[in-house]
């Protein structure tokens, strides 16, 4: 059962690290840059589920050139927190062989699953691969993978809202917070 004291408190002990408009303004200038990159590529366009529902829900009506759109779910937490093998619960579909794609998330944190969706869409026989994040978190520390297009770098705090959740909580909240340290 949810707890709605816990999803309050979530939002009463965090900060605000985007409002809504600038999330907005980001989305906007990421699609303009995937407009230019992709627009005569016909790509397979997948939304990594459940965070980039939101991200891809504003991304892809801002798109102005014909795609086909799939989604996928991997996750590499599933209850823990870090580490843990690639869980496919909806694999890719076979229809990226000899595509250009372009994979569409919440987050790029610590790059393992993103670079784990990349190798298995490459394997799969996918021609490019691309990948459009809402947000990625400034590290100090290398990333197995690079994101091609970025809304917004963020501090490494626990963040959520946009897609991002906290413990469940507020993926829809239209601004992005943190956790208070």
């Amino acid at each position: 059962m949810p707890d709605l004291k816990q999803a309050w408190a979530f939002l009463e002990n965090s900060d605000p690290i985007a409002s809504a408009e600038e999330v907005q303004a980001a989305i906007r200038r990421v699609a303009s840059e995937i407009e230019q990159r992709l627009s005569g590529a016909y790509p397979m366009v997948l939304a990594v589920m459940g965070g980039a529902v939101v991200f891809a829900g504003q991304l892809l009506p801002l798109l102005r050139f014909p795609l086909d759109y799939d989604y996928i779910h991997a996750s590499r937490y599933g209850p823990a927190t870090r580490g843990a093998d690639v869980d496919w619960k909806v694999s890719p579909p076979g229809l990226v062989r000899g595509r250009t794609v372009l994979v569409l998330d919440d987050i790029l944190d610590h790059g393992e699953t993103m670079n784990a969706i990349k190798n298995r869409l490459l394997e799969l026989g996918a021609t490019q691969f691309y990948c459009a994040v809402l947000v990625e978190k400034t590290l100090r520390m290398n990333k197995p993978i690079k994101a091609d297009f970025v809304g917004l770098n963020i501090p490494d705090r626990f963040v959520f809202g946009c897609g991002m959740d906290a413990k469940g909580h507020w993926r829809n909240l239209p601004e992005i917070r943190a956790m208070k340290e």
